[in-house]
Formats: structure tokens, C-alpha cells, sequence
């Protein structure tokens, strides 16, 4: 088979795989205007119950080593913050609000924090102490992280990545390229596809979650000192070629446009205290 019939092929293939596909908005775009719309073949349902069981599973495993939630008035800043959040989550979707949200703290010198579908959230202790972060950097982690939750970002890599690896296995079976061609055509996937459509969730994250933080009363602009911070302990970055997150430059840059682009709802949440 030809070279263009190989490239026919591959193109006609993966295109009826995507039919599989249904195309959604899971959420409004919100200020920031952040209004992709997304494709997926697995269903809300079956990624939420596997979270849901994935973070049980975890839960139990801190609790039983004595990891989770080892300082009350830790926990408490870190749920105070996460319960303003979560408020603010219906200018984004609505339905959001109704989630069975649960936060808790992890003792790990790991700098990390993450929500998953659903709305489970884990905040490391490295986060906090390496970082020595304060209550509108979290804010920014966390809202960071929440938005991930509310775009389904899990659920569309996952119907990507299905849909990715039918197509090529069934390209490599069609063409012969064998084991060793399914491998290069796998890396070439994820370097021109996969980890770009990564960034992009990333970049989506950032935006709305200043965008968070700001109507829950936290200053967005704490978000540019955050990933600062954060660049300086990760220390050097990877090639943007090979990253599943924007190089550093450009997420402060970004990051700076859309936390002043929110200010005004900062300073209107501000002015709504008691």
C-alpha cells in the first residue's frame, strides 16, 4: 500500500471511530470564556464511580497510616477555602453544586493537590509548607484544580485515548506495521495529539480557576506568585514539545491577562464582605 493510501486509511479510519463520539459543553463559558466544545465516548457516569471508589481507596489508606487530615486547623483553612470555592461553581455549571464534594488533607512532603470527577479533592502537606502558600495562592491550586472537575477534563483524555488506541490498533493490523510500527505510531499520537490536547486542559484550568478564586473573594493575582513559586521548586521544566503543561513564561503571561480580566469580580466580592 502507498504512502498517501496508508495516510487515507489511518484518516478514514480514526474518523469512524469518532463517530462513537457525542460532542458536549460541559460547561458556560463564564468570564474568562472558556467555551470549548469537547468530544466523548465514555460516559459521566462511569468515570465518577470510578473516582469516586479510586478516592475511597485512597482516603483509607492515609487514614490507616495516620496521613490524613494530621492537623484539625490545617484542615480547617483548607476546607474553608475549598466550601467558598465550591459555592461559586454554578457560574460555571450548575449542577456542580449538587456533587457529593469531600476535601481532605495528605501528609506528603509531595507538592500536589488534585480534584477528581465528582468533586473529591486531596491537598498535599508539601503544597502548603514547601510552598509556604497563603489562603489566595490555595485558593488558586485549588480553584485550579476544581475547574479540571467541572470540564470533565479525566473523561475526555479517557474517551480519547479509547478512541486513539481503536484506531490504531486498527491501522497496524490493516497496513502490518506489527508491534514495533504500533509503538511508533502510539509515541507519534501523543507527541502531535495527546499532550498538546493536555496543555490546552491545563491552560482551560488556569483561566477558570482565577475566575473561581476571584468571586469566592481571593485575589486571582495570587495565581502569578503561585506558579512562580511552584516553577521554582519543580525546578528546570521540560521541552514545551514534550510537556503536559504550558513552559512556565507563558502560563505567568496568560495567567496575568485573565486574573486582571476577573479583577472586577474580586473587588466586587470584596466589597460584599461584613
Amino acid at each position: 500500500m502507498s504512502l498517501m493510501g496508508r495516510n487515507f486509511l489511518l484518516v478514514s479510519l480514526l474518523s469512524l471511530s469518532l463517530l462513537g463520539c457525542e460532542t458536549v459543553r460541559t460547561t458556560q463559558g463564564g468570564a474568562v470564556g472558556v467555551d470549548r466544545e469537547q468530544r466523548m465516548s465514555v460516559s459521566a457516569q462511569a468515570i465518577e464511580q470510578s473516582a469516586a471508589k479510586q478516592y475511597a481507596t485512597l482516603m483509607n489508606d492515609a487514614r490507616k497510616k495516620g496521613k490524613l487530615n494530621p492537623d484539625a486547623v490545617e484542615y480547617d483553612r483548607v476546607k474553608k477555602i475549598s466550601d467558598k470555592l465550591i459555592k461559586q461553581v454554578p457560574a460555571f455549571r450548575a449542577d456542580a453544586l449538587n456533587w457529593r464534594w469531600e476535601v481532605n488533607v495528605l501528609s506528603s512532603d509531595e507538592v500536589n493537590a488534585w480534584c477528581m470527577p465528582g468533586g473529591k479533592i486531596a491537598v498535599y502537606t508539601g503544597l502548603i509548607n514547601k510552598l509556604k502558600i497563603t489562603d489566595d495562592e490555595l485558593a488558586a491550586v485549588m480553584g485550579h484544580e476544581i475547574a479540571h472537575a467541572l470540564r470533565e477534563h479525566s473523561r475526555e483524555r479517557a474517551s480519547e485515548q479509547a478512541v486513539a488506541s481503536i484506531g490504531i490498533t486498527i491501522v497496524s493490523a490493516v497496513v502490518g506495521l506489527g508491534q514495533i510500527g504500533q509503538q511508533g505510531m502510539e509515541y507519534a499520537y501523543q507527541g502531535l495529539l495527546g499532550l498538546p490536547n493536555s496543555r490546552a486542559h491545563e491552560t482551560e484550568a488556569d483561566r477558570m480557576g482565577v475566575e473561581l478564586a476571584a468571586r469566592a473573594g481571593y485575589d486571582p493575582r495570587a495565581a502569578i506568585t503561585l506558579w512562580k513559586k511552584m516553577g521554582n521548586v519543580s525546578g528546570n521544566e521540560q521541552p514545551k514539545f514534550m510537556s503536559t503543561h504550558p513552559p512556565r513564561a507563558e502560563r505567568v503571561q496568560d495567567l496575568t491577562v485573565y486574573s486582571a480580566r476577573v479583577l472586577p469580580l474580586y473587588q466586587e466580592a470584596i466589597a460584599k464582605r461584613p
